[in-house]
């Protein structure tokens, strides 16, 4: 009785064209009322809890900050500074545009932003060159979805607030996997370009003096400065997150207005465009926070926990289930919305089994990661396609991130082979 309220209520209140937030408020609601003796007074409580949260107030600071450097044009200096190293090596500057997704997910936070700020860079560049277009489009959707995996990362902070799970660990456990995704995208973009020439202009590939590559490389400092008073005030315990974000802020403001073009009238957009984004997010978080709570009074993980533990299944095999979860309903939630969505249940769940608190944050990012390329809501898809001005269609865009869906899964794979990828820096350095 409680799966099928649960599931038809979801779907119906969604089919009403309802915002996810409220379809899952009401979810937990009716809930409440029918299965737990009417109680919907916790979820008052636990809502109030949760927006107290010291550490979710990083959120809107984070998006502020990636906001600003988006708008500022510190994206346009990070990209040409970090060109000349890659546009002697086969594939060109698609190497740099996961290169600078790379740096720029780690001062932005964001998926969308880093695709978005990136992609209106690197598109009408790379399309003067004559590179392959949807070759171009694919690199700028595979290496945006680094954006949530390297740290600053909203995604590893909402979920370290809604399951306590300690940020700066990660933040740093988040660290070599997006490196490694980093790697591979690289290396699946060199193999194909060695395969065919044509995807890439090879004319612009000359040899350059090592010293000229190190010196535009060198102008980028101030970026490196930045993230490590970030990430290093974190790591090393002298400021919260939260603390942390704050700096982030007001760095990326200095930033913006001496290094880049920020004005007055772009500061004013960056506060609106964050106050929507952060409404959005925190009202999906409320709904999923009263869903969280009747499912928990319910006692439906333990319940779920003391099934397969009787039934004797692998913990890997229901990671396998969990996996295919994530990648069905990724082709219908936003990959936030769908975290929020199924912690209450993923969570306990997998750290029951033995998985790593911190390695489940990880492996759940690289989940929310492949539903920003799945479409058909992809929002990392839509955001290219706007950038291109619909010269390549969305499916075009699809087809074209199709290797960097699979590399993700790839990864995935890997990171469960040899855990210590995710565990090594948050077990040492912190």
């Amino acid at each position: 009785m409680f799966w099928t309220t649960l599931l038809s209520v979801l779907i119906f209140s969604a089919s009403t064209g309802a915002a996810l937030g409220a379809s899952l408020g009401l979810t937990g609601l009716i809930i409440l009322h029918f299965f737990a003796e009417g109680a919907t007074s916790l979820a008052l409580n636990a809502v109030w809890n949760v927006l107290n949260e010291f550490t979710l107030s990083a959120i809107p600071l984070f998006i502020i900050m990636g906001e600003i450097l988006l708008e500022s044009g510190v994206s346009k200096k990070i990209y040409s500074s970090l060109s000349s190293i890659f546009r002697h090596i086969p594939g060109g500057l698609l190497h740099t545009n996961i290169a600078v997704c790379t740096v720029f997910g780690a001062i932005s936070g964001s998926s969308l932003s880093t695709a978005a700020a990136v992609g209106s860079v690197a598109y009408p560049e790379l399309s003067k060159r004559n590179y392959n277009e949807p070759m171009v489009v694919g690199s700028l959707a595979g290496g945006g979805t680094l954006g949530l995996l390297i740290p600053p990362s909203l995604s590893l902070l909402i979920y370290g607030a809604l399951t306590e799970t300690s940020i700066g660990k990660l933040f740093m456990g988040g660290i070599l996997p997006g490196i490694l995704m980093a790697i591979l995208f690289m290396l699946y973009i060199y193999i194909r370009c060695i395969k065919n020439p044509k995807l890439w202009n090879s004319d612009t590939c000359y040899e350059e003096k090592l010293s000229l590559s190190i010196i535009d490389l060198l102008k980028i400092w101030p970026i490196a400065f930045m993230i490590l008073a970030v990430m290093g005030s974190i790591v090393f315990g002298i400021a919260t997150p939260t603390e942390a974000a704050g700096v982030g802020v007001i760095s990326s403001l200095l930033l913006g207005l001496f290094w880049g073009d920020l004005s007055k009238k772009k500061i004013f957009k960056c506060f609106y465009n964050s106050a929507i984004t952060y409404g959005s997010i925190g009202f999906v978080v409320v709904g999923a926070v009263i869903l969280a709570q009747s499912i928990s009074i319910l006692g439906i993980p333990q319940e779920l926990i003391e099934t397969i533990q009787d039934m004797g299944i692998s913990k890997y095999y229901v990671l396998t289930l969990v996996v295919l979860i994530y990648l069905i309903l990724g082709c219908l939630f936003d990959g936030l919305s769908l975290m929020v969505m199924t912690l209450p249940i993923v969570f306990p769940l997998m750290t029951n089994l033995g998985f790593d608190p911190v390695w489940l944050g990880v492996i759940i990012t690289i989940m929310i990661e492949i539903g920003q390329i799945t479409p058909p809501v992809g929002l990392n898809l839509s955001v290219l396609v706007a950038v291109t001005d619909n010269k390549v269609g969305l499916g075009e865009t699809a087809i074209a991130t199709s290797p960097y869906w699979i590399l993700l899964l790839f990864g995935i794979l890997i990171v469960t082979i040899f855990p210590s990828i995710v565990l090594y820096m948050p077990n040492n350095l912190m």
